[in-house]
Formats: C-alpha cells, sequence, structure tokens
C-alpha cells in the first residue's frame, strides 16, 4: 500500500485518486496513518460484507448435534498413563 503525506496527497489529488483504482492509498499527518483512499467498487464489496454476521464459536458448538442417546458407549477400561 502506498503511503502520502497530507500535503502530497493534497498537491497530488488527481494522482492518489488513479493509484487508488489500483490499491489502496493511505494518506498520513505527521507520519501516522490517518485515512484510505480506495477504488469505489471496493468500497461498495466492504459495505456489502458489512451485513453478513459470522457465527461466534459458542453458535458454532451450539448448532452441534445433542447426544440424544444415540450414541453408542464404548465398554472398555482406561488405560494408565505411562509418561
Amino acid at each position: 500500500m502506498t503511503s502520502w503525506s497530507i500535503q502530497d496527497a493534497k498537491t497530488r489529488f488527481s494522482m492518489v485518486v488513479a493509484a487508488a483504482r489500483h490499491e489502496p492509498q493511505t494518506v498520513t499527518k505527521h507520519g501516522k496513518p490517518t485515512v484510505v483512499v480506495i477504488d469505489a467498487v471496493e468500497y461498495e464489496r466492504l459495505k456489502r460484507l458489512d451485513h453478513f454476521t459470522v457465527p461466534g464459536f459458542t453458535d458454532h458448538l451450539l448448532a452441534m448435534p445433542a447426544d440424544d442417546g444415540g450414541f453408542e458407549k464404548l465398554n472398555g477400561a482406561l488405560r494408565d498413563p505411562d509418561l
């Protein structure tokens, strides 16, 4: 990702916009990233992703089938742990 100082971004704004069509452009203020300029198509794609919800680990575990007695139980002795 290319980085521009705020002054360079102001002076060469058309270059920043042209470069942002190919990859995100970071604008810095006092050497620290402040904003990122991205292509409008990429922005729309990211906005659509914002509507999706990803289930958490707890949701994943709760969605697993429960043992309603249908699983076979093994009858065997446990081994002695010889470490």
